[in-house]
């Protein structure tokens, strides 16, 4: 049997159907390598990740899989059309099932739901024996002792940069219940952890000493957290991951951290007001400690950003300037601005829907750039896009960056420049990209 995986990628712009592509990834992808991994020995494998490549509508195959999440789905559903008017099966899995299912089901022979350490073996064998079902649903949680390590040897070096980042899991799953995040709903309540010995056999693996840790928030187990970064010291590495903002204030976890190699960290923050922290269930958020955390940061010499939402109905017009002027005073390094949109599955989509909020349902998620996607409480769905673009073109703009950033000698520093320098590039030439590539 011969599969072929594809990741598609997503339209560059709002409503046009041109593609989103890029030279060259920076971050060795994850999902492609991973369920190129969970492919049974004696099967040909064969992977494209179509933001850097094409994939190839004549390579010889039996089967194709797609990994779907909301934004790439309506390109993707283009992709398994093809397929399925050869006659070639077509099976879609990731996110994007658990919710939009029958949606999916439309351009696909069947789906995947939940995780594929069980379906991806159980669905081939299904379909060398001609018995495919349109539907299969995980059994449960993995408990994450024994993955298979990613397929690198698929990809293609050619579509990576010189010095990329490769992208590790250590967890899955988050110990925290934020109001807006969905991600619970499809990748459990339990917060799961794999053995450290096997996260570290992985990197020494893999070989490369750039590493992103792939995990929904890096620190859920501060104690298993503090026996990793014991156990990357002797490896040299550098290494970024999502952090929770509380655990900054932990002097002794930053002090570790640091010393294990850490470069790097994006904090969902969400917002720098109390009632607005309040109302999103954000406990790890201490918004009243937010300059100590920034002076901490920068002691260390630690490069990080922000992640902030607006639109939530705290939020106030004047919200946008007063987030700016605390970003600025603070020489917050790096900041992502991002529109409130309540995902499919949780509660709050739930209410938003049932009071018309919506401003239009189908095609929440679909695509990228500041969209407006709600209809917000305090001011206008417009005002709320204008809000965003300007606080990107503010942060960015040459005077803040020279103001904010530390000179750029360190490894840290120099990172934030970059990261800077990219997001510039993007918010002036509004290019709709706002955010780090998916993995």
């Amino acid at each position: 049997m011969r599969v072929y995986i594809i990741q598609p990628t997503h339209f560059a712009a709002p409503f046009q159907k041109t593609l989103f592509k890029t030279k060259k990834r920076d971050l060795l992808p994850l999902t492609l390598p991973y369920l190129a991994a969970l492919v049974p020995e004696g099967i040909e494998v064969r992977v494209t990740d179509e933001q850097v490549q094409d994939w190839d509508p004549h390579a010889p195959c039996d089967c194709v899989f797609l990994s779907v999440h909301i934004l790439n789905s309506l390109h993707a559903y283009e992709i398994a059309d093809f397929y399925r008017r050869k006659g070639i099966p077509v099976i879609m899995g990731g996110p994007h099932c658990t919710f939009y299912g029958d949606e999916v089901l439309e351009h696909a022979d069947a789906i995947a739901v939940g995780e594929g350490e069980t379906l991806v073996p159980e669905i081939l064998e299904d379909l060398a024996g001609g018995s495919l079902k349109r539907r299969y649903q995980a059994p449960g949680l993995h408990d994450l002792v024994g993955l298979p390590f990613p397929r690198h040897d698929l990809i293609d070096r050619s579509t990576l940069s010189r010095f990329q980042t490769v992208a590790v899991q250590t967890t899955r799953g988050c110990p925290y219940r934020c109001e807006f995040c969905a991600e619970r709903y499809y990748l459990g309540e339990q917060y799961r952890m794999r053995p450290v010995e096997e996260v570290i056999e992985e990197i020494r693996a893999g070989g490369s000493r750039q590493i992103f840790f792939a995990d929904s928030t890096f620190v859920g187990n501060r104690s298993r957290t503090m026996e990793l970064m014991e156990q990357l010291i002797p490896l040299k590495i550098r290494w970024s991951t999502l952090w929770n903002a509380h655990r900054v204030l932990d002097l002794e976890l930053m002090e570790l951290a640091k010393k294990s190699g850490l470069l790097h960290i994006n904090m969902g923050v969400e917002s720098i007001k109390p009632e607005t922290l309040k109302g999103m269930h954000k406990s790890t958020t201490p918004a009243y400690r937010l300059e100590e955390m920034v002076r901490i940061l920068r002691r260390l010499d630690i490069s990080f950003s922000f992640n902030l939402i607006f639109g939530w109905d705290t939020d106030r017009l004047e919200d946008f300037q007063t987030t700016l002027d605390f970003l600025n005073r603070n020489k917050v390094h790096v900041a992502f601005f991002n529109v409130f949109s309540p995902h499919k599955g949780t509660k709050i989509y739930d209410r938003f829907l049932a009071e018309g909020r919506l401003r239009d349902e189908k095609n929440m998620g679909r695509w990228p750039g500041v969209i407006a996607e709600i209809h917000p409480k305090n001011f206008t769905a417009e005002e709320l896009e204008q809000g965003i673009e300007a606080m990107y073109r503010g942060f960015y703009s040459w005077g803040s960056i020279l103001r904010r950033l530390p000179v750029p000698k360190s490894k840290a520093s120099i990172a934030s420049w970059v990261m800077n320098l990219s997001q510039r590039k993007m918010a002036h030439e509004k290019s709709n990209r706002t955010n780090f590539d998916g993995i």
